[in-house]
Formats: C-alpha cells, sequence, structure tokens
C-alpha cells in the first residue's frame, strides 16, 4: 500500500470494532461506582493479599516462541533494531513473514500446569497470575469478543481457565493481567516499512492482510485487522533513513498512552467488553493492569468498579486490582504497582513490585550466558519488599513450548529451600515500626532493576507476626563474624530487652545486647545458603 493512509478507511476494516466511541460497559451493582472519589472511599485491601507476599506470574504468549525476549512484536518491525535484525536473519523479512505466523506456530506442546505449580508452591508463591493478553492483542483465554483468542488459534486451549482451575484446586490465589490496552498504539510499527535498503518503502504485512487472504489457512475467517488494530499512527510515505523512521514512532506510537484513541474510538469499547468478560468468566482475585492508573479513561474505571462490586457479590470481600504511577490518594483506591522497582520507606498502603528474573518474554540468551536473577538476589528483594508492607509478584518465563529451562528450575529450587526454612518471616508478616537498615542505596521508582546491591551483611530487613520480630540479614557475615544489628541497640530500643533470638533452621544462639546493637553469634554450619534470618521476642 502506497501514498497517504486513510485512518477512517482502515478502521472500517479494523476487525468490525464499528461500536460508539464514548459507550460504557456499567459496572455491577453495588457500593463502587466508576469514579476515583467511590474507589477511595470504599477500597480496602483484602488480607488475604497482605499474607500472600509472593506470587508467580505467568507472562506467556506467541512472543515466547522466537525465544528472543521483550516486545518482539513491536520490534520486529523496526529496521535497525536488534530483534528486526534477527528476524530478518531467522524467519524472512517482515513484509512476508509478519508476527501472526508466531501465532500459527504457538503449540505449547510441553506446557504442565501441575509441574509448573508444585514448583512455584514450594518457592513459596500464595497466588499465581495468568497473562491474559499482551500488548500484541491476542486473548489467552475464551474470549466472546475477540475471534484472535487461544481457542481458536495457537495453542487452541484455553490458558487462563486452565491456569484458573489448577491453581484453585490447590486453594491458591487466582489473578490476570490485562496489558491490551496498549494495543492500538503498540502495533503500529507493523503497518511501517523499512526506510533504507532493498526493500525501501515495501510495507509490512498489517498493512495488507485482510480477512479473504486468510482463505485456506490456518487462519481462515478471522481477520488480521482485529489482530493488528488498524493503522492510526502508520508512517507516511517518504522516510528515508532508520534514525528519521525511528524518531517518528518514538514521537508517535513509542509514547506510552492511557488515553481513549480519537482517531480508533471503538478499540476502547472492545477492550471494555472483553476486560467484562474476562473477569466475569474466571472471577479472578487479583487483576494488573498494565497501565498508568487506570486504563482508558472512563473504562478503566468502569472495569475497577465492576471487579469491586461483582467480587463481593461472589465472595463477599473485595479482589486486588494494580496500576502503576498512582497519586498518593488513587493508592487508596487501588493498589500500587512498581515495576521492577523499589521504594525506600514503609507505605502505609500495601503495594506490589512486579520484576522479572530475566526478560518477561523467554530469552534464550538469558540461559546460555547464565545471566537471570539468582534466587539469592530474588530472596533480598522480597525481604525488602516485604518490610515495607508490600508484595512481590516473580515472572518466571516460559519457553514457547510452556516449559521453563533447567536454569529456572534451579532458581525456583534454590527459592524453596530457603523458604522451608525461612518462610515464617515472610507470609503473614507485618511491617515494623522501621524496615530496617543498612549502607546499600536504595533509589525509589519504576524499572528500578539496578538500583540497588549487592547487600551484604550490613543489610538487614525487619518484618513481624504478633510477638514475633524478625530480622532477616541480606547475606552472611564474613569470615564467621557475628551479626550486628544496631537497630536493636538498647538505646535505639529505649531501653527494651530482647529476650532471646533464635536462628531459623538451627535453634538459639547467643546474643549480647549493648547500648549500640544486638550482637549475635551465628554458628558456623549454615541452615541457608544466603540471607539467614533471626528470631527475636521481646520487641515487638
Amino acid at each position: 500500500m502506497t501514498g497517504e493512509f486513510s485512518r477512517r478507511s482502515l478502521l472500517a476494516g479494523a476487525g468490525g470494532l464499528a461500536l460508539a466511541g464514548c459507550a460504557s460497559v456499567p459496572a455491577a451493582s453495588g457500593p463502587f461506582r466508576a469514579d476515583w472519589d467511590s474507589l477511595i472511599a470504599g477500597y480496602r485491601t483484602p488480607d488475604w493479599f497482605r499474607d500472600a507476599k509472593l506470587g508467580i506470574w505467568s507472562h506467556w504468549g506467541p512472543q515466547c516462541v522466537p525465544e528472543a525476549g521483550d516486545w518482539y512484536g513491536r520490534q520486529m518491525y523496526q529496521q535497525g533494531n536488534p530483534v528486526y535484525d534477527h528476524h530478518l536473519a531467522t524467519y524472512g523479512h517482515p513484509s512476508e513473514f509478519g508476527f501472526i505466523e508466531f501465532i500459527g506456530r504457538w503449540r505449547a506442546d510441553a506446557w504442565s500446569p501441575e509441574a509448573l505449580l508444585d514448583l512455584y508452591e514450594e518457592a513459596g508463591a500464595k497466588y499465581i497470575v495468568s497473562m491474559a493478553n499482551h500488548h500484541d492483542n491476542l486473548d489467552m483465554f475464551a474470549s466472546a469478543h475477540q475471534d484472535w483468542n487461544t481457542t481458536r488459534v495457537g495453542p487452541g486451549i484455553d490458558i487462563v481457565g486452565t491456569w484458573e482451575r489448577a491453581v484453585r484446586a490447590r486453594g491458591l490465589r487466582f489473578g490476570v493481567s490485562n496489558h491490551g490496552a496498549h494495543a492500538w498504539h503498540w502495533w503500529q510499527t507493523a503497518y511501517g516499512y523499512d526506510p533504507e535498503g532493498p526493500r525501501a518503502g515495501v510495507r509490512y504485512d498489517a498493512t495488507r492482510l485482510r480477512r479473504q487472504d486468510g482463505v485456506g489457512t490456518w487462519w481462515e475467517g478471522l481477520d488480521p485487522q482485529a489482530l493488528y488494530t488498524g493503522a492510526t499512527m502508520a508512517p507516511p510515505d517518504g522516510i528515508d533513513s532508520i534514525a528519521a523512521m525511528n524518531a517518528f514512532h518514538d514521537a508517535n506510537s513509542g509514547q506510552w498512552i492511557e488515553t481513549i484513541p480519537a482517531d480508533n474510538l471503538g478499540f476502547a469499547v472492545n477492550w471494555a467488553l472483553r476486560q467484562r468478560d474476562l473477569v466475569d468468566r474466571y472471577r479472578p482475585d487479583f487483576v494488573y493492569f498494565d497501565n498508568y492508573g487506570l486504563p482508558l479513561e472512563h473504562h478503566g474505571l468502569e472495569a475497577t468498579a465492576h471487579l469491586y462490586n461483582a467480587s463481593l457479590n461472589w465472595r463477599g470481600e473485595l479482589p486486588v486490582v494494580t496500576g502503576k504511577r498512582l497519586t498518593v490518594d488513587q493508592r487508596r483506591g487501588v493498589t500500587e504497582s512498581v515495576e521492577r522497582g523499589f521504594l525506600t520507606e514503609i507505605r502505609d498502603e500495601p503495594w506490589q513490585t512486579c520484576t522479572c528474573i530475566g526478560d518477561w518474554h523467554y530469552n534464550r540468551a538469558r540461559f546460555r550466558d547464565r545471566s537471570y536473577l539468582p534466587a539469592k538476589a530474588v530472596i533480598q528483594r522480597l525481604a525488602d519488599v516485604v518490610s515495607k508492607n508490600g508484595a512481590l509478584l516473580l515472572s518466571i518465563p516460559q519457553r514457547g513450548d510452556g516449559s521453563i529451562d533447567a536454569e529456572e528450575q534451579a532458581i525456583l529450587r534454590d527459592m524453596a529451600a530457603w523458604m522451608a526454612v525461612n518462610g515464617e518471616a515472610i507470609h503473614g508478616t507485618r511491617p515494623w515500626r522501621v524496615w530496617g537498615e543498612g549502607p546499600t542505596e536504595i533509589r525509589e521508582g519504576m524499572h528500578g532493576e539496578g538500583a540497588v546491591g549487592p547487600f551484604t551483611a550490613a543489610d538487614v530487613r525487619f518484618t513481624t507476626k504478633g510477638d514475633l520480630l524478625y530480622a532477616i540479614a541480606m547475606d552472611w557475615p564474613e569470615d564467621g563474624r557475628p551479626l550486628q544489628i544496631t537497630s536493636l541497640g538498647r538505646r535505639v530500643t529505649q531501653g527494651r530487652a530482647v529476650q532471646a533470638v533464635a536462628l531459623l533452621g538451627a535453634g538459639g544462639v547467643d546474643f549480647e545486647q549493648t547500648d549500640d546493637a544486638l550482637i549475635v553469634a551465628l554458628p558456623e554450619a549454615r541452615p541457608v545458603a544466603f540471607a539467614p534470618v533471626l528470631r527475636v521476642r521481646g520487641l515487638t
């Protein structure tokens, strides 16, 4: 396709989304209205989430098929990007082999939910989250409002429903994540073209594919425009350099846009219908929105109010709904999720950080070069988060076939070994008067993957349960030295005396409480490989 793109004409073919642009999908009856004042006034975080502390996330979809990392679907259409280079060398030009072909190749034939849940439970997970869709716009459930879903294409199964049944059978809490509100701008690179080289100006597959092109193929009867969303920010003809094309994308579809798309109003209504369908089918305890605030203006508010009201009707309790970069007031209406980040202080309201041991989507290079986040770093992060009234949602990337690799299994087993000894210092706990102490700098905010560490034995985090105080040292002291915790000295505790100290997994230990510190002699035999935990009586 050449010449100026007509947004109106392409929207007409965008999967039949001819819905009233600002139409609402009203909330279920109940005390919550679709506005922030109502959410803030009526919401309270459920106790199950305050107790759970650790969830594991199945962040899995067709972008895991090429096993080449994050945002494959968008970046495979950006000439000069390493993902584009990989795609060109491995699969061919994206005008001929587009993302749609990965859906056709996705089989999930090595996926064993029960085996994975065995590992996740032993590692300490109390809630399990299934990704319901990503920015690639494929629904991984029996969707009534998106024909591009995994019961019709790809694996041919209801992935969310399979997870939900298996998780609930074990008495765990079940969640879903919805990333689809960004699909409409995320996919605009698929309507672009190479600005340089032998295929310069040749538009990619999203531009040309229509329902009739599927006759005789595995996607017969489906409209590719319902997957790719329609060209609302496609680059115009005439861009002749990679730098200029990148600048165009960065200034337009590369923005993280939370508003209703003015040139694709039906997309937002379709998103709302799909979200309603998702929660009504599977009745999740937890919904992760990959959005700043809530998605798509009033649609996100309606979706949240509906889930709150419906959950009260279903089981007499509120669920958890998350958003990112919330205002102080908004944190009382939904639960804040800090992506790959840290906080510097204890939050009054429970919160969550989500992170991954590698890339969000499976990247085989992480296995080859052993660059996963090790169990030690995961547990250290968990201790830091829990000490500040948070929970950790951890992604263990699955391969396209649904399995996890040997290195990931080893990380989970190492986490399980630590939890078997020290889980009581995590699950069901609450913050102490202070979160901890230590020299390691903590920088607050999103995408803080490299913001801390390495932690040492001088970094200690506190949690409480009843009359017990737990002190989690981030590492063992060097050379058999005693562990010294200044926050537990008599001067800081205002004269309160430590009555007893035990090392979890080893029993009572010798200690001395001076004015300046609690000094604990640790045994030579180590019950865990990292992050020893003291159980302290007398200070809560």
